[in-house]
């Protein structure tokens, strides 16, 4: 064969595999983003872009090495936005979240959402599941997003190009809104501040009448209303604060006569969200007269109102004691109950909880880490729950206290009882991980400095 024809070969050979290559390659990188939203309103207090990756493409592609941009505009002042991820399939702990800048277009401010390692990859035909992400000003003041860039109030999954997907430099899918930019991509979050704002509250208060109460944000409950025995009073006359075991401590006290019942709560203005919720509690295994045996339940909680049925927004991590037992338990068990939303009627629970079925009567140190997309609850220093995924609070809270009966929980037994459960201090520290150890040793510094009361927080 002669030299021409070898290498006429070999060119045609060479044209054969680059045709072959060619689609190949520009099927490597195609990778659609679908969306849809929770929060569909011209006005939000959140913007939620819910987001869905799918690879139409012939190859696999990491999900570590695309971005994803959502644009919108920023609200005047320009406070700073903060990032957060509900839940994700491929866990919240492998999406991040930062923002950057455009000039000149019809957005201004973009959120960037990667992965990490962790995430995965994307294999030909497959998609990344859910991701149910949100953002709001630092502030948690309004948004208006009808006139952002990317918003459209879709409530199903379906490709949008105002959403883009980059790998490296190159785009893959949508259409930016032009303008200069980017600029600098900036993190959503600050690094938490050690002096930073904090609630401490060593209930040293004369009653439940004390002016201080309400001016430091507590409420005292009254009236009626769940939850509890259909028809019982809450009765701040029963919300004391005597000297307990040497230390000053709320004490709510609950009653009944095995019909009716009075019940007790105090709670705090809803402004908490992020940051570590601790307080020392003493639980009661036994009335402190009458006979025993009623379905009790002894608190500390946080939680966000529920404006509808399966409101999206709703909240509520729980530490409840039941010592008698209740809601199909025999006998005393521990309950940490973290709740993405239910329904009353008819009853439908979106939560998830852990348990630990011994006493746990006496004194208890309860802590409640929320960071991350992870609520971490804590029993005498000891973890005992991890929750996370779609069940991370999204709005903030208040901090309650409730001493209450479980409907049809009565004893059949005649005769008033009551039981007591005792608080001993409140603390939250805001947007700051601490754990046990430092939780004990902030309180005691505010002790040995002669503090009874600070809060910080700022109003949500």
């Amino acid at each position: 064969m002669s030299a021409r024809m070898i290498a006429a070969i070999g060119a045609a050979a060479v044209s054969v595999a680059a045709l072959v290559a060619a689609p190949m390659a520009m099927a490597a990188d195609v990778v659609t983003a679908q969306y849809r939203t929770s929060a569909s309103g011209a006005t939000t207090d959140q913007v939620e872009p819910w987001l869905k990756l799918v690879n139409t493409g012939g190859t696999t592609v990491p999900l570590s090495e695309l971005k994803v941009r959502y644009y919108f505009k920023s609200e005047t002042p320009d406070v700073g936005y903060r990032f957060a991820c509900s839940w994700a399939v491929r866990g919240c702990g492998n999406v991040t979240g930062t923002f950057g800048t455009l000039t000149g277009g019809p957005a201004d401010r973009y959120l960037e959402v990667g992965f990490t390692a962790g995430a995965g990859s994307l294999a030909p035909g497959a998609d990344s599941g859910d991701l149910q992400l949100r953002f709001y000003r630092s502030n948690w003041g309004p948004i208006t997003q009808s006139d952002d860039y990317s918003f459209r109030a879709a409530s199903t999954y379906s490709a949008w190009t105002r959403v883009t997907v980059h790998r490296g430099t190159t785009l893959l899918w949508g259409t930016s809104p032009g303008g200069t930019g980017p600029t600098t991509t900036t993190t959503s979050s600050t690094p938490p501040n050690p002096n930073g704002p904090a609630l401490f509250d060593d209930f040293n208060y004369t009653g439940s009448g004390d002016s201080r109460i309400s001016q430091r944000g507590w409420t005292v409950r009254s009236g009626g209303g769940g939850p509890g025995v259909p028809g019982a009073v809450w009765d701040p006359a029963m919300v004391t604060f005597p000297t307990v075991d040497g230390q000053k401590s709320m004490r709510l006290e609950s009653s009944n006569n095995g019909s009716t019942a009075r019940q007790t709560e105090l709670f705090h203005q809803r402004k908490f969200f992020e940051g570590t919720y601790a307080a020392r509690v003493k639980f009661s295994d036994a009335p402190v007269y009458g006979p025993d045996g009623d379905h009790v339940v002894q608190t500390f909680f946080t939680i966000t109102p529920l404006n509808s049925n399966m409101d999206p927004n709703y909240g509520e991590l729980d530490f409840e004691y039941l010592p008698n037992g209740g809601w199909g338990e025999p006998a005393n068990i521990l309950y940490e109950t973290t709740w993405e939303t239910y329904q009353n009627e008819p009853w439908v629970a979106d939560n998830v909880h852990s348990e630990q079925r011994q006493s746990y009567a006496g004194w208890h140190d309860l802590v409640i880490q929320v960071a991350g997309g992870r609520v971490k609850y804590f029993v005498d220093g000891a973890q005992v729950a991890d929750h996370g995924d779609k069940y991370y609070p999204e709005t903030p809270m208040s901090i309650n206290f409730n001493l209450w009966f479980i409907s049809g929980g009565l004893a059949g037994a005649p005769g008033d009882r009551a039981y007591q459960q005792h608080v001993d201090y409140v603390y939250f520290a805001k947007d700051q991980v601490l754990s046990p150890a430092q939780v004990q040793a902030k309180v005691t510094g505010y002790r040995s400095s002669g503090v009874d009361h600070v809060d910080t927080v700022p109003a949500s």
